[in-house]
């Protein structure tokens, strides 16, 4: 007989492992974008011994840092070092993990800036604003921050105890905005950070409640869909991201989301460019200046995106603050998925791959000797 702590055992391994959850939960995982033939990549300009000897260090010490999949580099938006791992190119689709969270608070923004949602106002969320619920003082910036206050175990121990994998794996797939928006206040908003990725499946449902009053799976599915195609994939050539979503149709928006290399590089471009692409501005000045201001509660945490700053004491390190530019910034996903900007640097660095948890203080070693040498 399988019990559920087996199958959530498992679970949690295919997590581990790299695994897509394409198919597993009625999920959507086509992607958004018209797929194109990708020409032929021109040839790199020289570039400077040194900063090649780091990069390709995340390839040759794999001993130390994980398999490095993918790693792309781009100074003033034109590419300098692209190379991939064995089986990999850049015709190929990986997984976000957590960098996805970043793209939800871009899409979130959109719809603040368009009035229809309001940063500092109620979240919209039905089942909190009954009278006497502590939840109905939670805010969409509460949200983006981390302080929702909601009960959450990101991690648990053994690891099928945690909240992430029941939303992800166990019992909550098939509805995990319903799991996630179910969670009791277990402090007041705005009180604790507690890094949760069923917040951002609740900023996931907002945005699909906000595009449609449908609760057929389906439509839900198309106006997010629609929503990301007109927003960011076209104007930015994303042509290869790929959300998924649950069987009630919520895109999965604390992760799972796939794209190549040179797409998750546009999506860093644009933040780096402060939400303009091609000379048009997409998303308001004010809302990156939000992404990217320190929350209250933690200094190395933003609006769905990571600092580098100097977190609470206790904290685990994200990435370099005594080595790095201030204004440096990441998405940052499960296993070393990296999406690392430094603006006064110009520079975008694009890392995916497989890093195991006693590999990550290396790989922030290397990324940060990368950035050093940029």
């Amino acid at each position: 007989m399988i019990t559920k702590k087996a199958m959530l055992a498992s679970a949690a391994l295919l997590l581990l492992g790299g695994w897509s959850l394409a198919g597993a939960a009625g999920q959507s995982g086509t992607p958004i974008g018209e797929a194109r033939p990708v020409d032929a990549s021109p040839a790199l300009p020289a570039l400077d011994p040194t900063i090649r000897a780091k990069a390709d260090a995340l390839f040759a010490d794999a001993d130390d840092v994980g398999e490095t999949r993918a790693l792309l580099v781009l100074r003033d938006g034109d590419p300098v070092y692209e190379r991939y791992g064995q089986g990999f190119d850049r015709n190929s689709k990986l997984i976000s993990w957590s960098m996805a969270k970043s793209i939800t608070v871009v899409l979130v923004g959109f719809l603040v800036a368009d009035g229809q949602l309001s940063l500092d106002a109620p979240a919209p969320i039905a089942a909190w604003q009954r009278t006497g619920d502590p939840r109905g003082a939670i805010t969409l910036r509460h949200l983006l921050h981390m302080a929702s206050g909601l009960e959450h175990v990101e991690t648990g121990d053994p690891v099928w105890k945690g909240d992430t994998v029941e939303m992800l794996f166990g019992g909550g797939a098939g509805d995990m905005a319903a799991f996630a928006e179910a969670k009791p206040a277990a402090a007041k908003p705005g009180e604790i950070f507690n890094y949760s990725s069923a917040t951002s499946v609740i900023l996931a449902d907002i945005l699909a409640d906000t595009l449609t009053p449908s609760q057929n799976p389906e439509a839900r599915r198309d106006a997010v869909r629609d929503f990301i195609q007109g927003r960011l994939v076209e104007p930015l050539g994303m042509t290869s991201l790929t959300p998924e979503f649950d069987a009630k149709g919520t895109m999965i928006g604390g992760s799972i989301m796939h794209a190549t290399a040179r797409d998750y590089a546009k999506f860093g471009e644009f933040l780096r460019n402060h939400g303009v692409t091609g000379g048009q501005r997409l998303l308001p000045e004010t809302w990156m200046r939000f992404m990217l201001t320190p929350s209250e509660d933690d200094p190395g945490y933003g609006g769905h995106i990571w600092l580098n700053r100097r977190r609470p004491q206790g904290a685990d390190v994200a990435l370099w603050p005594d080595r790095g530019p201030n204004d440096l910034f990441a998405c940052i996903g499960h296993q070393g998925q990296y999406i690392i900007v430094s603006p006064s640097q110009r520079v975008t660095i694009v890392r995916l791959g497989i890093t195991k948890d006693d590999q990550f203080s290396a790989l922030r070693r290397h990324l940060a000797d990368l950035t050093a040498a940029l």
